[in-house]
Order: structure tokens, then sequence, then C-alpha cells
């Protein structure tokens, strides 16, 4: 492994790591080739080149283009992660060299997105007004893979079951589920209500495999409903929440989400009493990974959010002003 050792340390350039994502993107020499303007005898050279320094065959040429061997799968992977740290290293260097303090990425969930987070962003920028924030709503699906290879710094929502080794994760609030309906839904005005009464409307539930579809679907089992024949599925709080307005659906909604929809006016809590179907919301971060001052001074605003909004007799924007 003395060969392999060597070049890695003295022959590998960052042109290696973008022609290894570039293969693996778009799996075509002469695609990539196109995209990046060069010839591809030119690709093909260095690619050649790149399997002969590390003695390994990195991609299997088809008639059809290249595919990754897992050498190939394994040296893009870790392409990917250098990549975005450079790419994190120089708009750390930037922000600093234009009066700023460096860049925080941040994925959330919808159950975070529309009070935790915005409010936690609200106090953080109040202190450190430079420092550029990018957030990126998603699942945690898609969302935890990007922070494996550190093109996020933080996620905040419903914790994952079980966790991931390396992982860190810090609980927030523990928030249950609230049942919700339209504001003109015929069983708004009922002040009690059985699950039996829930029977003839339509519904929206998650999709399979999100993290509140299998506690709804026991839920049903235990109350001797049918799973809703007429339903769509759907994540999307925005398409919920028009969806209620325009038929007589019923959903299951975070009840911090269903507040403030009902604040605004928009939806209707039922009265049901539900038992805790979820985890609680958190942030997770990569332990594996350094965490930046800028990330953990947000951290901090998550928690004091987060603390304040346990706290209902006080005043949620005067103690917010006051931890800063």
């Amino acid at each position: 492994m003395s060969q392999l050792d060597a070049y890695i340390r003295t022959s590998l350039k960052p042109r290696h790591w973008q022609l290894l994502v570039a293969l693996d993107d778009i799996r075509h020499l002469g695609k990539v080739a196109a995209s990046i303007n060069v010839s591809q005898p030119a690709i093909s050279k260095t690619l050649g080149e790149l399997e002969r320094g590390l003695g390994l065959r990195l991609f299997e040429r088809t008639a059809r283009g290249v595919v990754p061997t897992a050498y190939g799968q394994c040296l893009i992977r870790h392409a990917r992660t250098l990549l975005s740290e450079l790419a994190q290293t120089r708009d750390e260097l930037q922000g600093l060299a234009s009066g700023g303090a460096g860049n925080i990425r941040v994925g959330v969930l919808a159950t975070a997105a529309l009070e935790l987070l915005p409010r936690a962003l609200a106090a953080f920028k109040a202190k450190q007004p430079g420092v550029f924030v990018l957030v990126r709503e998603g699942i945690m699906e898609t969302l935890l893979p990007e922070l494996w290879l550190g093109n996020l710094d933080l996620i905040v929502g419903r914790l994952p079951q079980g966790g991931a080794q390396g992982l860190g994760e810090k609980t927030l609030m523990e928030e249950g589920v609230s049942v919700v309906t339209g504001r003109h839904h015929p069983l708004v005005k009922r002040k009690r209500l059985r699950w039996s009464d829930l029977k003839p409307y339509p519904w929206v539930l998650p999709p399979v495999n999100t993290l509140l579809r299998e506690p709804l679907e026991r839920l049903f089992e235990d109350h001797a409903l049918a799973m809703p024949a007429n339903r769509i599925e759907t994540l999307s709080v925005h398409v919920i929440r028009a969806y209620l307005e325009y038929t007589d659906a019923i959903a299951a909604l975070a009840a911090d989400v269903s507040r403030y929809y009902e604040s605004l006016g928009l939806l209707a809590i039922l009265p049901l009493e539900l038992p805790k179907l979820v985890r609680p919301v958190g942030m997770i971060w990569n332990r594996q990974r350094p965490v930046s001052p800028s990330t953990q001074s947000l951290m901090q605003c998550l928690e004091d959010v987060a603390r304040v909004a346990r706290s209902p007799k006080t005043d949620a924007g005067a103690a917010i002003t006051d931890s800063q």
C-alpha cells in the first residue's frame, strides 16, 4: 500500500477530486469533457493517470458511459466531502475579509420552520448580523446525507428514531400532534368528539415511511378506523393548510404548527386527545466535524427559544431579547 499512500499524499490535487465528482454526476467522459470545455482524450488521460497512480480501477467503461467501482465510490464520497470543506473555507475567508463572520448552513424540517427556527434566527442575527445563514427545508431522509457530506452544519426538526453513530443530537421541545380541519368544517362546532365521528371525512396523511405515518396507522387501528380510502398524502404544510380550507378533509399536524395556523384563523384544532405519536423536536450535528463558533451561537439561540416556548407565563419576545 506504499504506492497508494505516497500518491494520495503527494499527487492528488483538487482537479482530481472535481473530475471524480463530475464523472459520478454525469457518468459519461464526453459529456464531462464538454461541461468543463476540454477534450475527451484529455479527460481519459487524466483518469488513466489517476488510476495508475493509485493502482486501482475507479470506473468501469461501458457502451453507455462509466460506472464507479467500489474503489471509485469510496474516493468519490471523500472527494465530495473535501470539496465541500474547501468551499466552506473559501466562504468563511471571504466573509471575514468583507467584515462578516462566516456562514452557517441549516437544514430544517417543517415542524421547526414556522416558529422555532425563525425565532432563533431573529435572535441570532440580532447578535451576529454579519454571519450569512443558508436555510434548506426538507425531510430527514434527504437532509441527513447532506449533514454527513458537510453540506449542512445543523439540522433542526423531529429527531429520527434511534439516532446514528457519529451524530450529536439535543432535544429542544416535546411537542405533540393535533387533529386539524379547515375553519368551516362541520365538526368544528362540536365540543365533544369521538374518533368514530371522523369516519365520513377524507384525510391528508403523511407518506409511507415518514416519521408520523406509522404512529397514525396504529392510532387508526386502536380506534377501529380503517385507513381512509379518500385521502391525499403529502408533507407540505402549505398544501395541507390550503387543501383543508377547500375541503372537509382532516389532517394531523405538529401541535406547534397547528397552534400557529389556528392563531391566524386558518385552521381549527379538533378536541381529540392524542398520545405522543412522534419523537421530540431537536437539533442534530455531525460530531466528526468541528462545530464553528457561529454554529454554536445559533445552537444556543435555539435552546433559548425552546426554553421560552416551554415557559408559557414568560413573554417570548422579552425573554429572547434578555438572553442576547
